[in-house]
């Protein structure tokens, strides 16, 4: 137990730094502050939940001490919550066999899918709680947020208060702030979601490579979102109609569903592309497509919940894969 408190002190002090990067403001401390949920995670994975734990607390009790208590409780609720339920879901099994002689016993983990809903979930909870600070009232919130916004390009390019806003290869700048008040929070929670599965990922392959992860390296061309996920995508393209916040909120939980059922596509087609002879220029050209365009991600996804409904991939694995090309040449 000594030994698992004094690696949660570790990765809790590994985590606060990173995350107090932020305060001096150059880009590389914005990428550092993206990776501090990664010390959390590798000690929830690799030395039991109770590690992680006493990281979020040592980290969240590090940074109220030398910061402020604000800046503490922030932590906790940005990153670290996330970063240990996301560790622990990971983690999460049940013994279905008992061990028998010489053999470990049987474990049934939690699906990879699950934890990418578990993601979203949180991704969406923390971007509706920012938004909400603003009030109920959409139309506070839009006047609010868009003069936050202005204060902060104005600052950036040097303009006075009293005078016209102008941006540098922005020929509408209102419409650039509409747009930018608007898109934000989806992007923020798609961001964090993608972030925290990113850091997630990272932490069990470090785990791995040193030996210390508990289960199985999952089949990620496994992954499905359970059924429940597309009745939850449907209410909110229902409730993204209605005006104001409830509408506008809708289009948050929307925006990292479709990115859950993006990764759910993802998984399917590495699957049913398994075995085929097109397979590399067929991944190759769905996943530039999605990098380079980004609006391909929306038919991905939609395979992804055709996938989860009619089960593509399981039906591809029954048949046999189609033949290599013979050349003609003797």
């Amino acid at each position: 137990m000594a030994k698992i408190i004094l690696i949660g002190l570790a990765a809790g002090a590994a985590s606060a730094l990173l995350f107090a990067s932020i305060v001096s403001g150059n880009v590389l401390s914005v990428f550092l502050f993206y990776f501090s949920a990664l010390p959390l995670m590798l000690a929830a994975i690799a030395w039991t939940h109770v590690a992680g734990l006493v990281a979020v607390a040592f980290g969240a009790l590090a940074l109220g001490m030398a910061l402020n208590f604000w800046i503490g409780l922030m932590y906790v609720a940005v990153v670290g919550a996330p970063a240990y339920v996301l560790a622990y879901m990971a983690m999460l099994g049940r013994e279905t066999a008992p061990a028998s002689a010489g053999n470990a016993p049987q474990m049934e983990w939690y699906p990879v899918g699950r934890v990418i809903v578990w993601a979203a979930l949180i991704a969406f909870g923390l971007a509706a709680i920012a938004v909400l600070q603003f009030g109920l009232n959409f139309e506070t919130y839009q006047t609010m947020i868009r003069a936050s916004f202005e204060k902060v390009l104005r600052l950036q390019a040097g303009i006075a208060a009293d005078q016209p806003l102008k941006l540098p290869g922005v020929q509408n700048p209102e419409a650039f702030l509409n747009t930018l008040v608007a898109i934000m929070p989806a992007a923020a929670a798609v961001l964090a979601m993608l972030t925290n599965l990113l850091n997630l990922w990272l932490a069990a392959r470090i785990a791995r490579v040193s030996g210390k992860l508990q289960r199985p390296w999952p089949d990620l061309t496994t992954i499905s979102m359970p059924l429940g996920v597309a009745f939850a995508l449907a209410a909110a393209l229902v409730i993204s109609f209605f005006s104001g916040m409830p509408g506008f909120l809708a289009a948050i939980g929307i925006s990292v569903l479709t990115v859950a059922y993006a990764l759910a596509g993802f998984s399917a087609l590495h699957a049913i592309t398994r075995g085929r002879a097109a397979r590399i220029w067929v991944l190759i050209g769905t996943w530039l497509a999605v990098i380079l365009f980004g609006w391909p991600l929306i038919f991905v996804a939609l395979f992804g919940i055709a996938d989860s409904i009619f089960d593509f991939r399981n039906r591809a694995s029954r048949k046999p894969p189609f033949p290599p090309i013979q050349s003609n040449r003797s």
